[in-house]
């Protein structure tokens, strides 16, 4: 165990200082989010008039859990590129026939992504603030949100490692990320709330991982929902990142085979 850990160290530090490496890529990742962020929060803020829009708060208020997340797993999905350019530069393969930790590879790779996760996530709720969003939740909700962050994250970095272990290609990965990413934002509450969309979207909704960590992320800044509702959709988080875990792990051993 003490080998798989310090493995899972090691390699978490080797995919972050490449991270660091590249700081545009950064300040790019931070772009996007600060353009959803103040562009949808003044275009839409009139949504909130809307009669059975459900929040006390402002539109600013009520979208930034949502840009956090969607942050955080349009992040996640390309997680898997670190794996197809190792594989194609052979790293891969010495890898794979030296004593490293298997478990340590993927773990790392999903650490790596919560990191910058969290580290988005925070720079997201402090401009939101100066523009003058306020969170009821407090710390405590920030540390729930964060919680949130993190297990949506190792999620989505596990299913995109599977998928590239599975395919090895950058292209193939490109495709699935637009094809999942984009459809779970629209099918959840992270810019409209659901019970003004269609009857079908909310249904859908509901089965939405996504979803799941827009409504933790929002009801941890507010601070009116229930202890329950919170906790129980972190629940069906932590189950889904451990049955994606399970299918990168699966992943893993077919490559291996392949090898």
């Amino acid at each position: 165990m003490s080998t798989a850990l310090t493995h899972t160290g090691l390699l978490t530090a080797r995919a972050l200082r490449a991270v660091w490496r590249m700081p545009m890529f950064m300040v790019m990742n931070l772009v996007q989010p600060m353009f959803w962020l103040l562009l949808f929060g003044s275009l839409f803020k009139s949504v909130i008039e809307i009669p059975g829009f459900g929040t006390g708060g402002t539109y600013l208020e009520f979208i930034t859990p949502g840009i956090v997340m969607m942050t955080a797993m349009f992040g996640a999905a390309w997680a898997g590129t670190t794996f197809v350019q190792d594989m194609e530069r052979g790293v891969m393969d010495r890898f794979l026939t030296s004593p490293t930790s298997r478990g340590g590879l993927m773990v790392a790779s999903m650490a790596c992504q919560a990191i910058i996760a969290v580290a988005q996530a925070l720079v997201v709720l402090v401009v939101a603030w100066l523009c003058g969003a306020r969170f009821d939740g407090g710390i405590g909700g920030i540390a729930v949100l964060l919680l949130g962050v993190v297990l949506l994250t190792a999620t989505f970095s596990a299913l995109s490692n599977a998928f590239a272990l599975l395919t090895g290609q950058q292209e193939a990965l490109i495709g699935l990320s637009q094809l999942i990413t984009l459809p779970l934002m629209f099918l959840s509450s992270a810019i409209m709330d659901p019970r003004l969309s269609p009857s079908w979207v909310e249904t859908v909704a509901r089965f939405n991982p996504f979803d799941w960590a827009v409504r933790v992320g929002r009801g941890a800044l507010e601070g009116t929902a229930s202890a329950g509702e919170v906790w129980g959709h972190v629940g069906l988080l932590a189950g889904a990142t451990v049955v994606m875990a399970w299918v990168a792990t699966q992943a893993f051993r077919t490559r291996q085979r392949s090898a």
